[in-house]
């Protein structure tokens, strides 16, 4: 199947093969097309140019955008998309004055999570994520992390990353799958850190190896939850395994976790609410990827990673969604780009680089996704007609998607 796209007004993030990456201020450059046309063959982008090179319409579905952006999809490498219920009264709990941790010290966030999870049967876990994802392809997202962790159990890590597999299995998008289980401890192991990780270590790791249904390894290192040591000797059992790291960090507090991940060659280092100059440091001339998650500081108010700061530094920098249903029940991909450009003062560059690019680094997919390169997977937003893309994000409360292709196909 072949689809032809033309008179595009502009096509964004237009790259040459072997571009993994961009950092600092070339993060400010978003490479443009305008008056362009593009090809797809089967699942791939087969072809673009500026129209006055347009191919012939013969055997091929024509899509006409004038006055319409064509960008690659999102590339959302952080949620929790697989989950039961909801967390709706922690919200009204966050209105009334409670914090994330008065919330969790009452049995709510991550345990209240995973109470229902287990719970819940696999098909019905199925179900409910299905819907989830089937929302955020249609807001332009082409390729998905989704991590288990709402589990804390052998058979509950096991049950959500099977049904990630599921997924997988049944949708065209990419599925990036990501090992959580030291999201939180369990009540029974609150006074006993070393017999739960004693538990991922020995037990949930060999099950999960065994039917290979993980990709990554990660682990909340946090105040409260993770310390450094647990977190590295979860990433060192990771690596027997070869689930490469990808680890929650600085959501709350520094303590120099960044660096720890650095050290263990981490593919990104997620949440970073608080950064210290040290924290900068470490990442420099890292292949450690760092990712923002803004709509979790909009939704729970706590600060926003300090995108200037790391960018004038030199650093890359990526967005994703953190989907999940305490701190952020939300895959809106624009959402976050705008967020980004409102909240964190990023350009619309580059928080579109951020969403594209990087985000396919950060989950090990830039051979095959996050920007328009010959060869890599077709998977496009085409835009209703605008009157630049700096409406994406300045328009930030309207959908302004046409259509989505992913895998070549529309959806």
């Amino acid at each position: 199947m072949a689809i032809l796209i033309k008179n595009i007004k502009e096509l964004l993030q237009v790259r040459e093969n072997g571009i993994t990456k961009v950092s600092g201020s070339e993060m400010a450059h978003l490479p443009v097309l305008k008056d362009a046309w593009l090809l797809t063959k089967d699942n791939v982008i087969a072809g673009y140019g500026t129209m006055d090179t347009c191919p012939e319409d013969a055997d091929n579905e024509v899509i006409d955008a004038t006055d319409k952006t064509v960008l690659p999809a999102w590339c959302d490498s952080h949620t929790h998309i697989v989950y039961a219920g909801n967390r709706e009264q922690e919200f009204v709990d966050r209105i009334n004055g409670l914090s994330y941790e008065e919330i969790a010290n009452r049995g709510g966030g991550i345990l209240n999570s995973a109470k229902r999870l287990n719970e819940t049967t696999e098909d019905d876990l199925y179900e409910q994520s299905k819907a989830r994802l089937e929302e955020v392809m249609q807001l332009g997202t082409g390729a998905v992390e989704i991590k288990s962790g709402y589990g804390l159990t052998v058979e509950g890590e096991l049950k959500m990353l099977r049904v990630i597999k599921r997924l997988k299995q049944e949708y065209p998008i990419a599925i990036k799958a990501t090992f959580l289980g030291a999201h939180a401890f369990p009540t029974q192991y609150k006074e006993n850190h070393t017999g739960y990780i004693d538990l991922i270590v020995n037990e949930m790791l060999p099950a999960i190896a065994k039917e290979n249904l993980a990709d990554y390894i990660d682990a909340f290192c946090e105040t409260g939850y993770f310390s450094v040591e647990e977190t590295e000797r979860i990433m060192e059992a990771g690596k027997q395994y070869g689930l490469k790291a990808k680890i929650h960090v600085n959501q709350f507090t520094a303590i120099d976790g960044i660096a720890a991940c650095v050290k263990h060659n981490a593919l990104s280092v997620d949440h970073l609410e608080i950064v210290t100059d040290e924290d900068i440091e470490a990442l420099k001339n890292s292949d450690t990827m760092p990712v923002a998650l803004p709509t979790c500081s909009f939704f729970i108010s706590i600060p926003y990673t300090p995108a200037r700061k790391m960018l004038n530094a030199g650093l890359p920098l990526a967005l994703a969604t953190d989907f999940n249903p305490g701190t952020t029940p939300s895959g809106n991909m624009n959402l976050v780009v705008a967020t980004a450009c409102i909240k964190m003062k990023m350009t619309p560059e580059e928080a579109i680089n951020a969403g594209t690019i990087n985000g396919a680094y950060a989950m090990g997919l830039t051979e095959t996704h996050g920007s328009i390169t010959i060869g890599k997977q077709a998977n496009l937003i085409i835009t209703q007609p605008l009157t630049s893309y700096y409406q994406l994000p300045y328009a930030f409360g309207s959908n302004l998607i046409e259509n989505v292709i992913i895998s070549g196909r529309k959806i």
